[in-house]
This record gives C-alpha cells, sequence and structure tokens, in this order.
C-alpha cells in the first residue's frame, strides 16, 4: 500500500473547501496509507486515528513522543484546534459533528 505524508498541505485553505479537502483526502486513504499533518479542523475531523505529539522531559533532556488517541481524545482534540486549549460544550459538539 503506498504511502503518502501530507505536512500542512492545507495551508491557506478554509471553510468549504477545508471541507471538500477533508472528504477527498479521506477517500483517499482508502487505497493509500495517508498520514497528515494539519491545524484545521475541518481536515483533521476525517481522520480515522489521531495521533498527538509532544515534548517530554525526562533528565534535563527533551524527546518527542508520540501517542494514539482514544475516541473521546479524538473529539477533545479537534474541538481544541476549534476554540483553545479549553474547549467549551459548544466546541465538543461541533467536533463531533464534523466527525461524522
Amino acid at each position: 500500500m503506498p504511502t503518502l505524508i501530507m505536512d500542512e498541505i492545507d495551508s491557506g485553505v478554509s471553510g468549504e473547501i477545508a471541507l471538500k479537502l477533508g472528504n477527498l483526502m479521506r477517500k483517499m486513504s482508502k487505497g493509500h496509507q495517508l498520514i497528515a499533518i494539519t491545524h484545521l479542523p475541518q481536515i483533521a475531523a476525517k481522520a480515522l486515528s489521531h495521533f498527538v505529539v509532544f515534548k517530554d522531559s525526562k533528565d534535563a533532556r527533551a524527546s518527542s513522543q508520540i501517542r494514539l488517541l482514544d475516541e473521546n481524545e479524538r473529539v477533545t482534540e479537534i474541538a481544541r484546534i476549534i476554540s483553545g486549549s479549553n474547549p467549551p460544550a459548544s466546541a465538543l459538539q461541533y467536533a463531533r459533528e464534523l466527525m461524522q
């Protein structure tokens, strides 16, 4: 299976075009492994799996870590992209709607 890695392919895109791009990427993922780095909730919501990448500092050394998110964490992360670090109920609801 071919793998495609897209790093912020959605730069300069928003609104309806972002929704269409997300749907197109979802269709592409049926025949390819697609890894996308995005800051748009419309794109992120179409993914089947989400990972969070973060830095961890132990023993005065920083290392990059990656973790697979469960379903609730996926919703929360998309809501965070929509509204910031403490997403309100409305952002959580919108995230769920985008993910459908």
